[in-house]
């Protein structure tokens, strides 16, 4: 990793940081820590960026995703490594079973409406694989805040109608309204709330809970470091539970075609 994000993870995680690295690289260990928060299902990310945050290859999170099929692999393609991303991404699923991409505009410096992504947006809407962007700002040393602005997944949204399209961070703190605006616009755009503080949800998105069927519950997890209080939060929301289950599981598990029990949230 980086020494931005390092520190990132050190300041959140202090002299625990090393423990932290050293337990959850166990495949057997994270799930552990998906039952204490009661979660089924977990989606491993890889990201490519060695100038602002390192390396998390795919192959490392297909390996570790192969230990169970509660753990959802996310491919990373990085357009300034990658000659052939749509060749890439379909060997990718073929080989390693990877479910989805996560894309990291601000740290791979590209527009999301630039055209040299297209080709992989018709591959993965041919596969039926969702994008998920990074959107918003970030504190990692060498990130351009102006590749991050949710706008520009309008496009995105009119060229590839069938590509499901999720925000990651819904444009955090700049950009709420633009998140907001093309989530209500265009049916398949979603907002994943990682690294958002859950109880202020209701106040950055007027509205929230008449769109809670497009809203995904994400953790950001290093980052956020208690995975119980997260998901408890959301839980604690003065909205109504059905809204919180689509939220916490159903609108995932529709996207990612996964069972889905709801079994309400007192249990």
């Amino acid at each position: 990793m980086s020494r931005s994000l390092a520190e990132f993870l050190r300041q959140s995680w202090g002299d625990r940081l090393e423990w932290m690295i050293e337990t959850y690289a166990s495949p057997e260990k994270f799930l552990h820590l998906m039952d204490e928060a009661e979660i089924d299902y977990a989606v491993i990310l890889a990201d490519i960026s060695p100038m602002v945050t390192g390396i998390s290859n795919n192959e490392a999170v297909a390996r570790f995703c192969s230990a169970s099929d509660r753990l959802i692999p996310f491919a990373n393609l990085n357009p300034h490594t990658f000659l052939n991303m749509a060749e890439e991404i379909e060997r990718l699923t073929e080989k390693l079973g990877f479910r989805g991409i996560k894309l990291y505009p601000t740290y791979q410096n590209f527009y999301p409406n630039d055209a040299v992504m297209y080709p992989l947006y018709a591959k993965s809407q041919e596969l039926g694989l969702p994008i998920s962007f990074h959107t918003g700002s970030s504190t990692f040393a060498g990130a351009r805040l102006k590749y991050g602005d949710p706008l520009f997944l309008d496009d995105v949204a009119v060229d590839f109608p069938d590509l499901v399209l999720l925000q990651c961070h819904c444009g955090r703190p700049l950009w709420y309204e633009n998140a907001l605006a093309v989530t209500r616009l265009h049916p398949n755009i979603y907002m994943e709330i990682s690294g958002l503080p859950p109880k202020k949800l209701l106040d950055y998105f007027p509205g929230f809970e008449r769109l809670s069927h497009k809203v995904i519950y994400g953790s950001d997890w290093p980052g956020v470091t208690n995975l119980v209080d997260n998901v408890q939060a959301i839980k604690n929301l003065p909205i109504k539970e059905e809204s919180k289950i689509r939220i916490l599981g159903e609108n995932a598990a529709t996207i990612l075609k996964l069972p889905h029990h709801p079994a309400g949230l007192d249990g």
